[in-house]
């Protein structure tokens, strides 16, 4: 009869683990490498991580729909006019479920300065996103810096801090 209270505990303990082993519910740490990503810009162009190799890249997740989302796109503009000649590159992953008419009118809209793509659910999954706008930092040596979520004016100053200090390193 006590066998049946541990089999629940080795099943509950077991799928706990799976859980937390699931590369679905993973979300990249600082300091580690950030996951692969092979992507095609609305202008055609074949986009992965060895594209930035050197550079300080920033992801911004966002939707087209979202408003923090477009609140953020004058910042990222800005960021990417200021930092682009200093070894700074923006790329922009939209969510928008595969309605790319959708996004370049968004782009254009926009007047977006950087390279956009569409997210599928493999690069959703990798970077464990959870909200929207989220904005991977990743350093010149292609590891995470840090993810910012949210558009706020604060957590767009702290990633804008970020960026200079990685810009310095060599």
């Amino acid at each position: 009869m006590r066998i049946v209270p541990v089999l629940r505990a080795f099943v509950a303990a077991a799928g706990f683990t799976m859980a937390v082993a699931s590369p679905s519910l993973a979300i990249p740490q600082k300091g580690q490498p950030a996951p692969p990503l092979k992507v095609v810009s609305t202008s055609g162009q074949q986009i992965s991580l060895a594209n930035y190799k050197g550079y300080v890249l920033v992801i911004d997740f966002f939707a087209t729909w979202c408003p923090p989302c477009r609140e953020a796109i004058p910042h990222l503009n800005g960021i990417s006019r200021k930092y682009g000649r200093q070894g700074l590159q923006v790329l922009g992953l939209s969510l928008d479920d595969g309605d790319e008419g959708a996004v370049k009118d968004f782009i254009a809209s926009k007047r977006i300065v950087y390279p956009v793509a569409l997210a599928g659910q493999d690069v959703q999954t990798d970077y464990g996103l959870r909200s929207l706008p989220t904005v991977y930092v990743i350093d010149k040596r292609g590891n995470v810096a840090d993810r910012f979520m949210g558009g706020s004016d604060a957590t767009l100053k702290n990633m804008e801090t970020l960026i200079k200090k990685l810009l310095a390193e060599k």
